[in-house]
This record gives structure tokens, sequence and C-alpha cells, in this order.
């Protein structure tokens, strides 16, 4: 696979929660930078779209994990909630959250202010 693990993912929820999950995305340090991560990326977002026909697709991400965090961010995904200690117990997780157009009044993007447990993680 030229030194990546491809996207890893699951479709899950029910109702308006139908949606893709990245599970795992990891390329190795010596292919990064040249748009592996995105290309991934946008092939589980077309698989969540049509075939899953979901509503969005959504991530966590380390707190701490700035470039990943960018790229996401830059790909369209927004914060949608903070997960404390979703890491371990040691670091927060971000929630993130990029609609996709079966979700037409963008009910995903909503962020939920306020930080949540784990154990109320409800998808």
């Amino acid at each position: 696979m030229n030194g990546t693990t491809p996207v890893l993912g699951k479709a899950e929820g029910q109702g308006e929660l139908w949606h893709g999950h990245v599970t795992a995305l990891t390329v190795a340090a010596e292919y990064r930078r040249i748009g592996l991560a995105k290309r991934l990326m946008n092939i589980l977002e077309l698989v969540s779209e049509h075939i899953y026909n979901g509503y969005f697709v959504d991530l966590f991400v380390r707190q701490g994990n700035k470039v990943a965090i960018k790229m996401y961010s830059d790909m369209g995904y927004i914060t949608y909630r903070t997960v404390t200690g979703y890491y371990s117990g040691e670091e927060d997780g971000l929630d993130m959250h990029k609609a996709l157009p079966r979700d037409v009044t963008r009910k995903s993007m909503v962020p939920i202010p306020n930080p949540v447990s784990p154990d109320e993680i409800d998808y």
C-alpha cells in the first residue's frame, strides 16, 4: 500500500444519525503531506454518501493533533463536540462532522456547545 494504512470506517446510527464514521486513518511519516489522507477521506465520504446514503461523516481526533484538525477543517469538517478524556482519560477528543447532501438542513453541522463525557456518546 505504499506506506499507508487504508482508511477504516463503518456506517452506523439510526434515522438522522445514520452516518459514515472514520475509525482509523494512518499515513506513514515518509508519505505524509502529499495528499494521501485527503484521497482516502474522499473515498470514505463517497462510500458514505452513495453506498450507505448517510447524513454526515464523523471522526474523532486528539485535541492536540493540530495538523489533523487543520486538514479536516480544510476539508469542510467542523468540531461538533468535545469529548472529555476520550483518549484513555488523558486527552480530550474532538468529534468532527461533515454534512453529506442527504442532510439538507445541515443539522449535523450544528455544534454542541458543552463538552460531553465518553459515556454520553450515543453512536
